[in-house]
């Protein structure tokens, strides 16, 4: 190398570790190279759906159905065209592990759309009948809840219309981040459609540009929020068809919103009869052998990135979800657990050995590399966003320049942060200097995706920020004309504390839908121990709907604060300019994309005539008050009075003083 990557160049304490930087982008440089001698490009290599699972020939009127099972000894294709027959279809083993069988629909037997089907397999595990691994649609029995998959060719292809939509044109990511299963309502399942048409509405006028949908690929346990995935080419089902998904994504792009969604190759389901575990009689065909190819903790299967096969089951993965459904982009699940042996528990990353030294997962790296080409290959306005809570170097830095390739990474320390901080201290102990220190706590040159909480924080054993704050007292006393102090003090700080994650913590925002008006419950799952209720897995939109009741004032301060960050540019402008700390009074003030940040954290403490330090003199104007009445604020700040910074002697910049009352974040503008 002969110029210095950017990574080195951003962090000069990696110098230490240069050579295994480098030989980090080799050994991705190395491995594309071996796939282009053997498959032309990485984009034909990210191909195999195209070759393995089922295929039509209209011409022939015939399906061509193929599947990778090198260990198996014998596999036979069964279903509702032979009446599930174990042995009157057989696959020809043909190269490199691969079984095929060409079923003619001229002759007495035929495939057709919609029909079930599975697998027979014969290897040393003994004779099992699996769904394809290829397949992309799985259904359930309704009475038996046996899943199998089913051949899917509708006679008429999906009509896209979103031939002009491009994700780039929305330069700030405001993500609403959504489950389509719990989405409405209703105590049942939400479908892609009722999504389409109730939801995507919603998000829109919020002001959110990029929908992240979650549990898109097929899991057989609903309550596994759709992180143990059995089937990586199906949507689920249980949500509608795959034409139905088309549906909701084309309307978002009509709508100008992208769509990214959560895809998960950081583990697979264990269970033997819809996954992928032993599916050739081995334990090493998808996964590693033996104790490494198990988590522990997760309960679940993990991939050996070092195989070919694998990955290319991986990447060809990720060009299916871009093409499609046109997808804008994904969030990787899980990449901590992905990157290192020990997946990231119980692991305290203090020490950048702990990136480049001990317990690196180089295959991945190199997966994760080449996953992240592949998607900018597809697609260059797509987004790659990491799920890491390690803090890689270069994670979200650019391939050539020494990273990953994600644009990305979520800051998960600061819904932690603000968690335990409701958990564990009160008002009177927090410490401003601290939470501006973790804010801020984020890689130089590495895009940030800040938010203040999101499905994690919601799932049964922990609570939203809502509900910490205002936890019972939401039952009974968010009705406008109820005083409460519990609820004026959780409205109050849970405006301040959103505004202060956007306008501080990273370069875009996430948001788990519903909590941008405080929904008051937990997500629970249906489940043997909740009598397989739907009451805890929906969205009650009535709440936010009815203007008797506040939670509509969290939504409305939702909104103008979207819509005043994205018009100030805030997000892209870099770090915030730090202009006032008081850790007396808990107050912050900074200045980021033009705008001038106050904060006012302290329980009682409203201060008259508190004067602070701007860049620039001039006359300013508040464009945000959180005590607003229309905010569910108390009003006690005129919105109408202009602020001039007075010049401090010849220079540019100026002091201005103004009322600032306890819990309250204001936003003033130069006007």
């Amino acid at each position: 190398m002969t110029n210095k990557l950017a990574l080195l160049a951003n962090d000069p304490w990696l110098e230490p570790y240069a050579d295994a930087i480098t030989a980090r982008l080799r050994r991705f440089q190395d491995e594309l190279s071996t796939i282009k001698k053997t498959s032309k490009s990485l984009y034909d290599f990210a191909g195999q759906h195209h070759f393995l699972g089922f295929h039509y020939n209209a011409q022939k009127n015939e399906w061509v159905y193929r599947e990778w099972a090198p260990n198996a000894s014998e596999l036979y294709l069964i279903g509702d065209f032979n009446e599930w027959n174990r042995s009157s279809h057989p696959l020809q083993k043909t190269d490199n592990g691969v079984w095929e069988i060409t079923i003619n629909n001229n002759k007495n037997i035929s495939l057709n759309h919609a029909d079930r089907v599975k697998v027979h397999v014969v290897g040393k595990n003994g004779r099992h009948d699996r769904i394809p691994a290829y397949i992309k649609r799985v259904v359930q029995d309704p009475v038996s809840h046996d899943f199998a998959g089913q051949v899917w060719a509708p006679e008429t292809e999906f009509a896209w219309t979103d031939d002009k939509f491009d994700a780039s044109t929305n330069s700030t990511l405001f993500i609403y981040e959504c489950h389509t299963g719990m989405a409405q309502e209703k105590e049942g399942l939400g479908t892609y459609v009722e999504f389409a048409d109730n939801i995507l509405p919603r998000a829109k006028a919020l002001g959110y540009n990029t929908i992240q949908l979650m549990a898109v690929m097929e899991h057989p346990y609903y309550g596994s929020y759709g992180y143990h995935v059995s089937n990586f080419f199906c949507p689920s089902s249980r949500f509608g068809t795959p034409e139905e998904l088309k549906y909701l994504v084309n309307k978002a792009h009509s709508m100008e919103m992208a769509v990214i969604m959560d895809i998960v190759h950081s583990h697979s389901v264990k269970n033997f009869a819809e996954g992928l575990n032993e599916f050739d009689g081995t334990d090493h065909q998808y996964f590693h052998a033996g104790g490494r190819g198990y988590h522990e903790l997760w309960d679940s299967m993990l991939f050996d990135y070092g195989k070919k096969e694998v990955k290319q089951f991986l990447l060809s993965n990720v060009r299916y979800w871009l093409e499609e459904f046109h997808f804008d982009g994904f969030r990787f699940d899980g990449i901590t657990s992905m990157m290192y042996y020990h997946h990231g528990n119980y692991t305290n990353f203090d020490h950048y050995d702990k990136y480049f030294v001990q317990d690196v997962d180089w295959d991945c790296l190199t997966y994760l590399q080449l996953a992240n080409t592949l998607v900018k290959t597809v697609k260059t306005s797509a987004i790659s966003i990491a799920e890491d809570m390690s803090g890689m170097p270069g994670l979200c830095l650019k391939v050539e320049d020494g990273g990953i390739g994600f644009d990305y990474r979520l800051a998960m320390g600061i819904p932690d942060y603000w968690i335990k901080l409701l958990k564990e201290k009160s008002d009177e102990e927090w410490n401003v200097y601290e939470m501006w220190g973790v804010l801020n706590n984020r890689r130089y040159m590495e895009k940030t995706i800040a938010y203040a909480e999101s499905h994690d924080q919601a799932l049964v054993g922990d609570k939203t920020i809502a509900f910490w704050l205002m936890d019972q007292e939401m039952y009974w006393h968010m009705s406008k004309n109820d005083i409460n102090i519990v609820i004026d003090r959780g409205i109050a700080l849970h405006k301040m504390l959103r505004l202060f994650t956007i306008a501080l913590g990273g370069e875009g925002y996430l948001n788990f839908f519903g909590n941008e008006f405080g929904h008051p419950e937990w997500i629970d799952f249906p489940r043997e121990g909740n009598g397989w209720s739907y009451k805890y897995a929906r969205r009650q939109w009535n709440l936010v709907d009815n203007k008797e009741l506040k939670y509509h004032y969290l939504s409305d301060f939702d909104r103008k604060m979207l819509k005043l960050i994205n018009e100030a540019g805030v997000l892209n402008s870099g770090f915030a300019n730090q202009l006032n700390m008081d850790g007396q009074n808990k107050v912050i003030v900074f200045e980021r994309g033009g705008l001038i940040f106050i904060f006012n954290f302290h329980t009682y403490r409203s201060i008259f005539d508190y004067k602070f330090w701007v860049p620039q003199k001039g006359t300013y104007k508040i464009v945000l008050n959180s005590d607003d009445a229309k905010f569910g604020g108390h009003n006690r700040i005129d919105n109408s009075i202009e602020y001039l910074a007075l010049p401090v002697a010849q220079e540019e910049s100026g002091f201005i003083s103004l009322y600032l009352t306890n819990r309250t974040c204001l936003v003033l503008k130069k006007i």
